[in-house]
């Protein structure tokens, strides 16, 4: 079994900045585990200390269940696929394939017969013969898989490895890999920046922020119940929405009070009275759930000065001024025609809502 675990691990580097801090992640056999983030929030660390690029200088790295703090990255049994592929020029695109393998003192019949079976399941048949050079950036990025895959390691880590292909390419390649994964049947943990490339390809996400794990779920968990407002801000795109405002309690009653609108909201809201006083909150919404309206429709209306439109064929999102200081995004019907400067009626339904502490930014009914 090719499960990985990293307990209560941490990582500093010049002794003062810390990568990692006291990380612990659980990812089973076979899964498609994506650890997402913004630049310098540990990721790729993360990665490292599973291969045994890095040594952490606190904590358990576990690969099968077995830890391996002292085990040389080459006998971890893991396949690293790097954001700049890594392929030596030199080596046409077989050599490339065949070249750990042959490290590892694998007959040559055998190398052979592995470098074919992937070669075909990646389609590289034609392009054995060429070298880095002369192929696409698409093509480079099979050939790294392939030297990865050619060695049936348990686990496949890979850092960034889209990032540096076109939009296009990016998409199919998402496909590709996932269709690589269900194949294998192998553990993949998969670092990226791009929530869409995370949301699209994992079975579980883990958010990071500053070394510190923010949430680990599905990403339909990690969408529909956001831990943290760095979490719902950095899961979808627009991001959501936030407003500051306050809720209080009158009885079975709960009103909130913003900027651009007040109202009564349902009691059995979630979060909407966790924190069991009167009190200030930012109320959380994501585009998507903001509805146009033709006219006033009780609580949660009000009216929006839009200042930009976004038409993006099958979508459209428009960002607007809805009272002083407070800005909304929200995805409009693409039928519907919206200019700058119009002033448009806005619904935003309660069941849709997400309530976050405005100090520590935690979910209210977490």
């Amino acid at each position: 079994m090719a499960e990985v675990a990293l307990e209560g691990v941490s990582k500093a580097f010049s002794g003062t900045v810390h990568a990692v801090k006291d990380f612990s992640l659980s990812i089973a056999h076979g899964e498609f585990a994506v650890l997402l983030g913004p630049s310098g929030c540990g990721k790729t660390t993360c990665l490292r200390l599973i291969a045994g690029l890095e040594r952490a200088d606190r904590g358990n790295v576990k690969i099968g269940g077995r830890i391996v703090n002292d085990v040389p990255p080459q006998k971890r049994d893991v396949a690293v696929v790097f954001q700049s592929y890594a392929l030596y020029p030199h080596m046409t695109v077989a050599q490339n394939m065949a070249f750990g393998l042959k490290m590892h003192g694998v007959p040559s019949s055998e190398i052979q017969t592995q470098v074919q079976e992937s070669s075909r399941m990646l389609g590289l048949d034609d392009l054995l013969g060429r070298y880095p050079s002369q192929l696409s950036g698409g093509q480079r990025q099979r050939v790294a898989l392939g030297r990865a895959i050619v060695r049936h390691p348990a686990v496949f880590l890979l850092d960034e490895p889209l990032s540096n292909l076109d939009a296009q390419l990016r998409a199919e390649m998402r496909v590709e890999l996932l269709k690589l994964q269900h194949r294998l049947e192998g553990t993949f943990v998969f670092v990226t920046h791009d929530q869409v490339e995370a949301m699209t390809m994992a079975s579980t996400i883990g958010v990071m922020r500053n070394g510190v794990l923010q949430q680990k779920g599905t990403p339909r968990q990690i969408y529909e119940r956001p831990a943290n407002m760095f979490v719902a801000g950095f899961i979808g795109s627009p991001k959501m929405n936030f407003i500051p405002g306050t809720l209080t309690v009158r009885g079975t009653e709960i009103v909130v009070d913003t900027a651009a609108f007040a109202g009564s909201l349902p009691a059995r809201l979630p979060g909407a009275r966790s924190h069991g006083s009167d009190g200030r909150v930012i109320l959380g919404i994501r585009p998507e759930h903001v509805t146009v309206i033709g006219a006033t429709s009780g609580p949660g209306s009000v009216e929006m000065t839009v200042e930009v439109v976004e038409m993006l064929g099958g979508q459209q999102f428009v960002y607007g001024t809805i009272a002083i200081n407070q800005v909304l995004w929200v995805s409009v019907d693409p039928k519907h025609r919206v200019a700058v400067g119009d002033r448009i009626r806005l619904y935003l339904p309660p069941e849709a809502m997400h309530f976050f502490d405005p100090a520590s930014g935690d979910r209210l009914d977490a």
